[in-house]
This record gives structure tokens, sequence and C-alpha cells, in this order.
């Protein structure tokens, strides 16, 4: 009872709304218009990029980032990024240039061209408000001579250049993998700069027979000051520009420049690829609609509705970007799928009215006629979209780690209610004089007066066909003349009967089995998509260094900072073996085993503290070639006792191409340790800040949303005019998020923000277009399920079609997006448009069929209502005999 009275209570409030807006037409379709057109020069005027890639997608919230305030506590990671290796997202600023050979070269052998280059960026002048700067002004200075920090593969190169000078061979110069010794003395390790290495068979010291690739980073000081970060954004520049002239210069060697506004540039790049683009999505969209919406009957057709109801979308979309905007909001990449997801929901709103406005009676008044459409639709139309706020709502919380996905979820929050407002009150509008206009008999493309049958029957063919409103194909047993419309034609005389037959039921088992075994599989083989290149322009240098330095330099991991805090009894032998322990399996740059070690060749004990500590300072750290050293331990002093009260040294693990994988492993084993071990230590590295808990964090909006929307549905279970439609819209959603999940993984998509976007638009989707089919079917009370689906399809299955046939010719276009970005949001907004039609389509069509609701109640009823009225029909023969002959 309670269900019905609701139920009862939306459909009059909607009516009457349905009512007002057709009495003031004007008014609904001046004010949308005029914010739109308000907001729309804030969006001009206040349009600002977001510039920091870090902020957006990298989990807001992770240890990592604790992990790398504790340690630059300890030591500056602006003067130890150049031992804290990274390879995309090293912090500052910097310049990067990988130098690639030709097939079968040896890169070693160019050690003089490579050092031409290498001048030439020393002496590169960046000019500042009259002042011209060197890299020598911007450099990060080493604190034992003030000199700027250089890779050591230079001083490798330089010995090579030395020996060639000389005549010395190149084997004179032992250059060992990855560890090396240096001219001075001292050991560096050059996994990172030296790629593509091939050692000479059965060496012991591993020795470089040849390489095909060299890395070199130039890092710059950062002070925080803006015209220092203004300075060191004009040297990156220059580099680039240089890197650029330099390969001209040198066809034997490819170069590969990187610097630190690269990522956020090439990221930004997919929005200037995509402009283009998404102007033609947009022409293809109202195309779409228009063609969707015509009718030979040029009396009943509505092709200017179907464009009107797309650019009612669109001013929706200018509104809610103006509004994004003047709260102080920026503008990133990913809000590129805000058109496509406001399109998808908007249109089938859109379509739903125009269904809507075909089902209502033409011989009443064109104000009651919108009434009509808006108690039909707008009940469904007011549940989906609440869905979607509350999905995106569930985006938008606090539990969303990721500051990308949340910034979208608030703006596809603002666009839902925008597209909801301009719906009922712009496009209303819209339907009220195109309403009007049939009532009066104006054709709905020349809006000129349509001629009578008489007139038009002596005139041509091709005028009667451009002037027909239908006349001739009417006739008193077709009492609903939008019957002729193709696709209602196409579902009700030809698919219908096709998709209920017996013989056609079993294939369409199969092919559900099939669909559920696929996406099973891909569910179990997801992948994280912390990798940053996942969302640049496919063609952008980034890309292209990323992908010469997976190849060439994925041997090793990020070089991890291994900290410890805490006072250590270093001396000690059982700490000595937890260290071992601890980085075993790792190779090692670390002060305590090169000072061991120094210990063993001299033959010095030093078993207690006092000892210890004074040869440690007096002799090891004096030692040139260990003199770099002292930046890695941090000594205090207490009266005449010096104590050691932290330390680091940097770990460094083999690994194969997929080196980002691997790196969140280490972290996840090494961190544990931590808590467990009696030595406390920190592990960092810049990359972790990306990947800590990146799963977690990017599937986290999807399960909150998910969860939200189940919950709604199970606790308006009875609420709703039916629970079975609730029950079967849960299995029906289910299923296709499910199947779009699994699908994408098969595709190689992984999950990044941007999947995880179109999952949680995938849920919305999948109710918007099953919503009105299942309660339908489950409302119907005809005398078999067969019967019940077959109307259920003619009265929504016309929407649904157009609206996804809409949404994935509007798609298309971005396949042309060189963007890795573009790709994703593609693949996935097509599987959640295909599977949303499959299952519409195909599955319920069938599954309903099978399972509950029943309609033998219906039928029941529908005999005795029967057998009632021919009782009173045999007493009136029988009191009125007459009344037969009459007859």
């Amino acid at each position: 009872m309670l269900r019905q009275v609701i139920h009862r209570g939306l459909q009059s409030f909607f009516y009457k709304l349905g009512l007002f807006v057709s009495r003031h037409p004007v008014f609904f379709l001046t004010v949308p218009a005029v914010l739109t057109i308000i907001f729309g020069f804030s969006l001009l005027n206040r349009f600002q990029p977001d510039t920091d890639l870090e902020s957006l997608v990298a989990p807001s919230h992770s240890l990592a980032k604790i992990e790398r305030s504790l340690a630059s506590s300890l030591f500056s990671l602006d003067q130890s990024k150049s031992q804290l290796y990274s390879d995309l997202h090293t912090p500052g600023r910097y310049g990067r240039v990988i130098l690639l050979s030709k097939p079968g070269g040896n890169i070693l052998h160019q050690a003089d061209v490579i050092l031409q280059i290498h001048r030439a960026v020393l002496e590169m002048k960046v000019n500042y408000k009259g002042y011209n700067y060197t890299f020598s002004h911007l450099c990060v200075l080493r604190n034992q001579d003030k000199k700027c920090v250089l890779d050591d593969i230079i001083s490798v190169l330089e010995d090579l250049r030395q020996a060639a000078l000389s005549n010395k061979t190149t084997a004179r110069v032992q250059v060992s993998y990855p560890n090396t010794k240096l001219k001075d003395g001292r050991s560096s390790f050059i996994g990172h700069q030296l790629g593509g290495v091939m050692e000479v068979p059965n060496s012991k010291d591993q020795r470089v027979k040849s390489a095909r690739a060299i890395q070199i980073t130039y890092y710059l000081q950062t002070y925080g000051s803006v015209t220092q970060d203004l300075i060191g954004e004009k040297w990156e520049s220059e580099f680039c520009k240089l890197m650029h002239k330099m390969q001209l210069d040198h066809q034997d060697l490819q170069l590969y420049s990187l610097a630190s506004f690269s990522l956020w540039k090439d990221f930004h790049q997919t929005s200037l690829l995509a402009r283009g683009k998404i102007l033609v999505s947009l022409m293809l969209i109202l195309l779409t609609a228009t063609l969707s919406s015509s009718m030979k009957d040029c009396l009943r057709s509505k092709p200017f509705l179907g464009l009107l109801g797309v650019l009612t979308i669109c001013i929706s979309s200018v509104t809610a970007a103006g509004i994004f905007f003047i709260t102080d909001g920026k503008y990133n990449s990913t809000l590129l799928g805000i058109p496509f997801f406001a399109m998808g929901h908007g249109t089938k709103g859109v379509f739903e009215l125009l269904s809507g406005w075909r089902r209502t009676r033409e011989n009443l008044p064109f104000k009651d006629r919108v009434a009509d459409a808006y108690s039909d639709v707008m009940v469904s139309y007011t549940m989906t979209s609440s869905l979607y706020f509350i999905a995106f709502g569930m985006g938008a919380s606090p539990f969303t780690n990721i500051e990308a996905v949340k910034v979208f979820c608030q703006n596809m929050c603002v666009s839902i209610l925008l597209n909801y407002f301009y719906i009922f009150s712009f496009f209303g509008s819209c339907l009220v004089f195109a309403g009007q206009l049939e009532q009066n008999r104006y054709h709905s493309i020349f809006c000129c007066k349509i001629p009578s049958a008489e007139y038009l029957d002596r005139k041509p063919v091709w005028f009667q066909t451009m002037m027909n409103d239908g006349h001739q194909h009417t006739s008193h047993h077709e009492t609903n003349p939008y019957q002729h419309h193709f696709i209602q034609h196409f579902l009700r005389e030809h698919y219908n009967e096709w998709i209920t037959n017996i013989y056609v039921k079993p294939f369409v088992v199969i092919l559900y089995l099939i669909y559920a075994s696929f996406s099973f599989m891909g569910c179990l083989q997801i992948n994280d998509g912390a990798n940053i290149i996942n969302l640049l322009a496919s063609e952008s240098p980034s890309v292209s260094y990323a992908l010469i330095q997976q190849k060439y330099f994925s041997n090793y991991s990020p070089v991890i900072g291994f900290y410890i805090y805490e006072p250590l009894e270093y001396w000690n032998g059982t700490v000595q073996e937890d260290l071992k322990t601890l980085s075993q399996g790792f190779n090692t740059v670390s002060w305590i085993e090169q000072y061991y070690q120094y210990l063993r060749v001299g033959n010095i004990t030093a078993t207690n503290k006092s000892d210890f500590i004074s040869i440690l300072q007096s002799s090891f750290l004096k030692k040139p070639e260990f003199q770099h050293f002292k930046n890695d331990i941090i000594f205090s002093k207490a009266g005449d006792e010096n104590n050691i009260i932290a330390s680091r040294l940097y770990l460094v693990a083999r690994t194969s191409e997929n080196t980002q994988r691997e790196a969140v492993e280490l972290l996840e084993k090494l961190r544990p340790l931590s808590l467990i071990q009696s030595i406390k230590f920190i592990v960092f590295n810049p990359t972790f800040v990306f990947m800590d808990h990146y799963g977690l964090s990017v599937t986290m909006p999807v399960l909150i949303s998910g969860f939200g929307i189940l919950l709604v549905l199970i606790l308006t279970f009875f609420l709703v005019i039916h629970p079975l439609g609730n029950f079967w819209l849960i299995l029906s959603v289910t299923s296709i998020e499910l199947g779009v999940l699994g699908l994408m993984t098969l595709w190689n998509v992984d999950m990044d923000c941007i999947s995880i976007l179109c999952l949680i638009y995938t849920l919305n989707f999948a109710i918007d277009h099953c919503a009105p089919l299942l309660y339908t079917f489950v409302l119907a009370t005809e005398h078999t399920r067969t019967q019940c689906i077959k109307n259920s399809l003619q009265e929504h299955g016309t929407a649904i079609l157009q609206n996804v046939s809409s949404f994935l010719i509007g798609l298309v276009p971005l396949l042309f997006v060189p963007s890795n970005l573009t790709f994703t949001l593609f693949k996935c907004l097509l599987l959640a448009g295909s599977c949303t039609l499959l299952h519409c389509f195909v599955i319920l069509p069938v599954f309903l069929t099978f399972f509950p609701p029943s309609k033998k109640h219906h039928k029941k009823k529908k005999r005795a209502k029967r057998k009632e009225r021919e009782e009173i029909e045999c007493i009136e023969i029988q009191e009125n005999p007459d009344h037969v002959t009459a007859v």
C-alpha cells in the first residue's frame, strides 16, 4: 500500500510540474540560457590548468609521504636525489638524457661524442632579466668540495677518452657493472647510468664488454623561491631544445630527453590533442540523435527535439564547468571524460521524454500531453539521477584517496544536478513548443501548415513525401500513429518475435555463459595502473623516454634509501648480522659495508663504541675514496663522547622489465620488517609516493560507490512499486559491472584513475537503461512473461537503442586521439555501452521469461473479470430479450 501511495504521489507531483512547465515555457527556456551565458563567461575568464601532477594522481594519504617527511628531516632529499635514483618521479628540477647507440654498436666507444654533448649542456646559458645562468649557477652542490653533483658515468667516460688519446686500448680501463671503481678509488653504482650491458664471459669482476645506452641526469638546486623555479624551468626548456639540436648534429646516436615539467606537459597535451576530436564527437551525436528522432510522418517526426536534447546537455555541461572554475577548480586531463559521462545520462532522459510523449493520447491538449509525459518518465529518471548523484558523491567523499578521482566526482555531481534541471526546464520547454506545433498541424522541419489530404492528392509524389503526415497509413485499427517510427517498427515486427523464440533462447544462455566465463577470467587478472605513462599522450617525449628506459635500464630497481633513525650499536656483532640479513639479496651502496671491509683489510679491531667511532671519524672518513660517506652519517656530541644518532645506506634489487610492480613488492616486504626487527628503520624512494597502496586507493571509490548504490537499492525494496524490480536490477548491474571489469582487463586496461571512474559510471549507466525495462516488466499485467517482455521492449527499447547508439558513435573519435588516457576512456566506455546493450536486448529478454515474477495471478484476475463481465451481459440479455432482436 505504501509503495503505491509513494509512486502515485510522485507521479502526481511530476504531472503538476509538467503542467507548470507547459504553462510557462518561455521562463523555463530563458533561465537556463541566462545561467549558461553567465557561467560560460566565467569558464573563459577563470580557466586554469593544474600543474601539480603528484597531488592529482598519487594517493593523498600514504605512509610513503610520512616516510618522505621523516627522511627529509634527517638527510636533505635535495642533496641526496642523485643517489636516490627514481625513473620518472625524481623530485625537483632536473634534465635527463638517454644516449642510445645504433644496434650492434658500443656506446662506450663514443665517449668523446658524449662528452662533447655533456660540455654543451654545461656551457648552455639561460638569460633572465639580463643575467646569464649556466648549469654551474643552478646545480646541486656537493658538501665536501662545493662542486656540481654529476653522475659517475661522466668520470668513466673521461677515463675512456684519456685512454683513447694516450693510444691505450679501452680494455686497459676496466668498467665493471653494476659497481665500478673510479679513478679516485671510490666504488660507484652505475646500474642506472649504463644500459643494455653485455659482460665479458666468465669475468669474476663483471667487466663490461659492450653497452647500448648511457643515461645522464643534471640535477638543479631547489631553494623554494619563485625566481629560482622560473630560471630552472627556462633551463629545462633550453635543455630539451639543445638535445633536439644535438640529435640533428649526431645522427649516429639517438637522444631521448626528459625534464621535470615533461610529465605534466605530456599529461596536459591530451586535452590539446582531443579538442578537435571532441567537437567531431559532438557532431556525430547530434547527427545520430536527429536521425533517430525522425519519422516519415512530417507532423509527428521530432528531429529538432533530438538536436535540442543534445544541445541541452551541452549547455548544462558548460554551466557545470563554469561553476567548477568559479569555485577555484583547476582543469586536468582526466576531466575529458565528463562530457561523455554527462551526455550518456542526459540524452537518456531526453529520449525517454520523447518516448513518453509518443505514448500520450493525441486527442489531448499539448499541455496535458507534456504533463502526462513528465508523470510517466520523470519518476524513473529522478531515481536514476539520484543514484548517479549518490555514486559520484561517494566517489567525492573523504574516503577517496586520489585527488584526480575526487575532483572528477565533484564535478560530475554538479553536472548531474544541472542535467536534471536543464532537462525538465529547457528541454521541457522545447517539448512544449514542439507539441504546440504538432497540435496546430505544423510541419516538424519547415514549420509551415500541413495541407489537407485532398490538396496533397493533387500534388506530385515528392511533395506528398515531404508533406506526408501519415494519414494514408492510419486506420481505425491503429490507435497509435507513432508505431511507424522505424525503431519501434523493427522491434515490434521483427526483433521481439525473434528474441523470444524458443529456438533462440538456448543460444542466448550459451552466449551468457561465455560472457560470464571471460568476465570471471579477466577479474582474476586485474593489474593496478600505478604507471604514470597510462595517463600521457602516447606519442609524447615522456612516453618514448619511459619505454627506452624500461628496455635498457630496468635491470635494477629504483635506489631505495634505508634510513636508520635511532642510535644503534654498529660495533655489535649481532647488529652487524641483522644488517646483513636485511640487505641480503640487494646490491648495497653502504658506508657500513665499506667500513667493515676497511677494518678487515687493515686488520683493525673495533669492538667497542669508542674505538669504532674514533677510527670511523679520524681514519675512514678522511680517506678521499670514502669522504662522500660523511653525508650518510649524523653524529652528535655529548661532552667528550661522540654518538651516531642516524645513518643511511642504499639498497638496489635486481629486477626485470616490470620494475614498478617489483618495486611495490619490495616496499611491501621491507616495510613490515621495520616493525619486527630490533633495528628501527624506514625505506624511501620518490617512486613510492606514487605507488604506495595505489591499488587500494584507486579501487576504493568504485567499492564505496557500488556499496552505496547497493545499500540504496536494498533499503528501497519496500518503497518501490515492486521489490522484484530492485532484485533484478541488482543482478543486472552486478553482471554488467563484472563483465566490464573482466573484459577491460583482458583488453590490457589497468586499474588507474580513468578506468575506475569508468567503472563508477558503468554502475549508473547500467541502472539508467535496465531500470525502466525491468520495472515495466514486473508491473506488466499480460498473461505471459513473453508478452510482458515484448511490451517492455516496445515501450522502452526505442529510447535505450537511441541513447546507446548515440553514446557509442560519439566515442569513435576518441580512438583517433594519440593518448593513452583517451584509449583507456574509449575502451572502458565502449565496453560499458556494449555490455548494457547486450543485457537490455539479449540477456534480460530471455532470462526474464524463465524466472519470477510470475504472471499467473494476473491471468487469473483477468479470467475472473471476464467471467464476471459475461455474467452481467447474460443477465442484461435475460432481462431485455428485445435488445438482441434490435441488434
